[in-house]
C-alpha cells in the first residue's frame, strides 16, 4: 500500500509539473512556481490527493546535498578560502541587519520575543537552491559575481548550522556548550580526513576502472551520501558534508565529468523539494498571517539589494556587480523553512509565527525568482538575450 501511494504520489507530481511547466513557460513565468503552485493544489490543505507529505519532504532533501556537492565540485579550494575570506563581514553584517529588521517587525505584530527572535533569524539567510539554480553556468564556475554569491551563500549556511545546533541542542547551557565544541573539533577533522581519503583511496579506484561509467556514477554518489551523514552524525549538516565532499574531488580531473553526471538527478529531487514546500502550507492561516508576511516580503525584496549592494562596496566591488549579488540574494532561506519547523517541533514559536516564516520564505522565493530571470543572465530567462546556460 505504502509503495502504491509513493508511486501515485510520483505520478501526481510529475505529471502534474510537467502540466504546469509547459503552461508557466507559454505565459513565461518561472518553472518554480509551478512546483510550488502544484505543492499547494495537492496537498492536504488543497485537494488532499496527496496528503502525507512527509516522506517526500525528507527524499526532497536529498535534491538539497546533491546541490552541495556539485557546488563543492565546482569550487577550487583555494579560490574558496581567498573569497571566504573577502565576504566574511559581508555576511556577518547583513545578518545582524536583517535579524533586527525580522525581529522589529515581530513585535511590532505582537509575537513574543523568542517568536520575534526566530523571525529575525530566519530573515538572515537567502536561498542557496535559488541563487545557484538562477547563475549561469559560466558564471557560476569562471566569474567574480558567482564566486560572490557562492561564498556568501556558505558563509550565510555555516551561520545558519550554528542556529540549527542551538535549537537541537539540550535544554541545558552544559548540552549546547559540548554541541558547540564537537561541532568545532569535528569540521577539521572531517576536512583533514575527506582530503586523505580521496587522495589515497577514491582517485585511485576511480582511476583504475574510469572506463566503467556506471562505477563512477555509483562512487560518486556514495561518497556524496556517506559524508552527508557523517557529517549529521558529529552534528554538523548533511549539506556541509556534502559540500566538504564536492570540495575534496573539485581538484581531480574527474569533477567535472560527474558534476554533468548527477545534474539530472539533483533536478528530480529538488521538483520535490519545491512541491513539498507548497504542500505543507497551511492555506487556513493566510488570513491571520498575510499582513505580517507581506511587510516582510516587502522588506527583503527592497533592502537586501540595497543592504548587499552598500557592503560589497565597502569591500571595494563595483556598483553593477554589487547590485546583481544583492537582487540574487534577495530572497530568504531554504535554512528559514528548517528552522521554522525545528522551532515550532520543540515549541519555541506556535503555529501563525511559523507560518509568517513559510509564507515570507515561498512570496521571497517566487518574487526574486521574477526579478532575477527579468533583470539578469539566467538559465530559464524568457528572453534570449538574458538566457546563459
Amino acid at each position: 500500500m505504502v509503495e502504491h501511494n509513493l508511486v501515485f504520489s510520483f505520478f501526481l507530481i510529475f505529471t502534474g509539473a510537467a502540466v504546469l511547466a509547459s503552461v508557466a513557460l507559454y505565459t513565461r513565468q518561472p518553472l518554480l512556481v509551478a512546483y510550488i503552485v502544484l505543492g499547494a493544489i495537492l496537498g492536504p490543505y488543497g485537494y488532499s490527493l496527496i496528503q502525507d507529505t512527509s516522506l517526500l519532504s525528507d527524499i526532497s532533501h536529498i535534491g538539497i546535498i546533491f546541490l552541495l556537492f556539485l557546488l563543492g565540485l565546482d569550487m577550487q579550494p583555494s579560490h574558496l578560502v581567498h573569497m571566504l575570506k573577502k565576504a566574511t563581514l559581508v555576511a556577518i553584517f547583513s545578518a545582524v541587519i536583517f535579524m533586527a529588521i525580522g525581529y522589529g517587525v515581530g513585535i511590532a505584530f505582537g509575537y513574543t520575543q523568542t517568536e520575534a527572535v526566530i523571525i529575525g533569524v530566519a530573515l538572515m539567510f537567502s536561498s542557496t537552491i535559488i541563487g545557484i539554480k538562477l547563475l549561469p553556468t559560466t558564471v557560476l564556475h569562471h566569474k567574480h559575481t558567482g564566486e560572490l554569491v557562492v561564498g556568501l551563500l556558505l558563509l550565510q549556511d555555516v551561520i545558519a548550522i550554528l542556529v540549527l545546533l542551538f535549537l537541537n541542542s539540550g535544554d541545558n547551557g552544559e548540552s549546547q556548550l559540548i554541541s558547540f565544541l564537537r561541532t568545532a573539533i569535528a569540521l577539521p577533522l572531517i576536512i583533514a580526513g575527506a582530503l586523505v581519503f580521496v587522495r589515497y583511496i577514491l582517485l585511485p579506484l576511480i582511476h583504475r576502472f574510469d572506463r566503467f561509467h556506471e562505477y563512477i556514477f555509483l562512487v560518486a554518489i556514495g561518497w556524496c551520501l556517506g559524508l552527508a551523514e557523517l557529517a549529521q552524525l558529529v552534528g554538523l549538516s548533511a549539506e556541509i558534508g556534502a559540500f566538504i565532499a564536492g570540495v575534496s574531488v573539485a581538484t581531480s580531473p574527474i569533477a567535472q565529468y560527474i558534476a554533468t553526471s548527477l545534474k539530472p538527478l539533483r533536478d528530480f529531487f529538488l521538483i520535490l523539494f519545491f512541491f513539498s514546500i507548497g504542500a505543507s502550507f497551511n492555506l487556513t492561516l493566510v488570513g491571520e498571517i498575510l499582513m505580517p508576511a507581506l511587510i516582510l516580503t516587502a522588506l527583503v525584496l527592497v533592502l537586501k539589494p540595497i543592504v548587499f549592494r552598500f557592503l560589497l562596496q565597502k569591500i571595494s566591488e563595483n556598483n553593477q556587480l554589487a547590485w546583481e549579488v544583492g537582487f540574487r540574494l534577495g530572497q530568504i532561506s531554504e535554512f528559514s523553512l528548517l528552522i521554522a519547523y525545528m522551532a515550532t517541533a520543540s515549541a519555541m514559536i506556535g503555529q501563525e509565527a511559523s507560518h509568517v516564516i513559510q509564507a515570507t520564505a515561498i512570496l521571497t522565493f517566487l518574487l526574486s525568482t521574477y526579478l532575477v530571470i527579468f533583470n539578469f543572465p539566467n538559465p530559464i530567462a524568457i528572453s534570449d538575450k538574458l538566457r546563459r546556460d
